[in-house]
């Protein structure tokens, strides 16, 4: 049975997604193109999702709202077209995210998982282990340029969510488990304006495992 898994190429869509490998699920990968600064949606090298995909080797959708258009008014129109059973989320805390995705699911009829919602920290750490996944932005403060790029590890700082679930940061997964093929990253553009920063793939290659 199909369902789609929402992707932005980082640890928690990932995990979301190999949560529905496990339970004997058939994903197709649904991609948001966001606005910069969006609210609900992963923006830092997105079209580097495409390279992820193809390690998977798991097809792959791109939503990209129309001129005007809301993103989650897009969103809910993709998924009204696909012939899917389900729709997975990789929502951890996020009342803000998780609540909008289950309205669609609602609004379609559909079913909506998110597996890793308010799992116990332990338990996800120590998944998190088998991921390759890096740093890619930081917008906390506390959290400075130094980490852009660099291997992911449960953040220890007051007032820091430990796997940056409050919009603190984002990161992107090189390989996993159920990766076909493995990222390499050849090189990295960062940026940083005091206050937040981005490490953007400028190139980057699939090397078999």
């Amino acid at each position: 049975m199909q369902v789609a898994c929402l992707f932005s190429g980082g640890k928690d869509s990932c995990l979301s997604l190999f949560c529905a490998l496990s339970s004997g699920w058939s994903p197709i990968l649904v991609t948001m193109k966001p606005a910069e600064y969006s609210m609900m949606f992963h923006h830092p090298n997105i079209e580097w999702t495409k390279l992820q995909a193809e390690a998977m080797e798991i097809t792959q959708i791109f939503v990209k709202p129309n001129e005007g258009q809301e993103e989650l008014d897009a969103l809910e129109n993709i998924l009204s077209e696909l012939d899917i059973q389900g729709i997975f989320t990789g929502a951890i805390d996020s009342d803000y995210q998780k609540q909008r995705i289950d309205k669609i699911g609602e609004s379609l009829g559909i079913p909506t998982y998110s597996p890793l919602w308010r799992k116990n920290e332990p338990m996800y750490s120590e998944v998190l282990q088998y991921f390759e996944t890096y740093i890619i932005a930081v917008s906390a403060e506390g959290l400075g340029p130094e980490l852009l790029g660099t291997k992911f590890q449960p953040i220890q700082k007051k007032g820091i969510h430990p796997f940056l679930e409050g919009g603190e940061g984002e990161t992107f997964v090189t390989d996993a488990p159920f990766f076909r093929k493995r990222i390499l990253i050849d090189k990295w553009e960062k940026s940083w304006d005091g206050v937040r920063g981005v490490a953007k793939m400028a190139a980057a290659h699939l090397e078999g495992k």
